[in-house]
């Protein structure tokens, strides 16, 4: 028996999208979360790389390092295969990124172990070592049930799908996709969170979709220069038709 009860936000990919950030933390604020974890890719993509990384910091939201965070910190990880919309936000994003915030992202690690009542966290972006990485999740029973033993965790997440997903793994533990709260494909436009709460009856999944200023954000994307695509993409929820490939 649990003698409390614990409630943590996870939430991934925010993209420099700090409107966005701003709506899924007051979600979590008022869910009651005491921790918000986030599974990395604090920037790309989104207008608002330093406003985003200073809210963070404020907030002292639990941070990992994500394949785009990585590219952005760190010579050595500019990656050759990521071209087109991701390069050229990239591209951006170094223009304009304070040099204190490439500092501190470069202090991020590449995964937490976070310990909760209910047993063992792991979280990170890509996977355990890699950042550019993609763990999949939606795997059958017995191999996420392995994969929660490997990693020595009752929840294991992972972010970089912009998608959200979770399953409970019989007699193992729950794998968690929190989705993404500046750039969510899952069809659906609004920045995606998971609540876990913790307390006597077990662990708790919910996912939510948290509304926000979508057409402001996409304003924002065009008026600073980057493709309109990613600002279609912010109000829609999904890959405009024809242009998944240049993401």
């Amino acid at each position: 028996m649990l003698d409390c009860r614990v409630v943590i936000g996870l939430i991934s990919d925010v993209h420099a999208n700090v409107v966005a950030l701003e709506a899924a933390l007051g979600a979590l604020e008022r869910a009651g979360a005491g921790t918000v974890v986030c599974l990395g890719d604090l920037v790309g993509y989104g207008p608002a790389p330093n406003e985003t990384l200073d809210l963070l910091q404020s907030e002292h939201v639990l941070c990992c390092l994500g394949d785009a965070d990585e590219r952005i910190a760190f010579d050595f990880a500019k990656r050759d295969g990521r071209k087109g919309v991701a390069d050229a936000t990239l591209q951006w994003t170094r223009g304009v990124i304070e040099p204190h915030h490439v500092e501190w992202l470069r202090t991020l690690p590449v995964q937490r172990r976070i310990e909760t009542p209910a047993g063992r966290m792991r979280v990170f972006h890509g996977s355990e070592d890699d950042p550019g990485a993609r763990t999949n999740l939606q795997q059958d029973p017995v191999t996420l049930a392995r994969m929660l033993q490997r990693h020595r965790c009752t929840i294991l997440a992972a972010g970089g799908s912009h998608v959200p997903y979770y399953r409970k793994v019989p007699d193992a533990g729950w794998a968690i996709n929190p989705g993404s709260v500046g750039l969510s494909l899952n069809g659906e436009p609004g920045a995606d969170v998971c609540i876990l709460t913790i307390d006597d009856e077990g662990i708790r999944v919910r996912m939510d979709k948290i509304e926000y200023d979508t057409g402001g954000v996409a304003f924002d994307i065009v008026a600073w220069g980057l493709p309109k695509v990613v600002a279609d993409a912010v109000q829609l929820g999904r890959m405009p038709p024809g242009e998944a490939g240049r993401f």
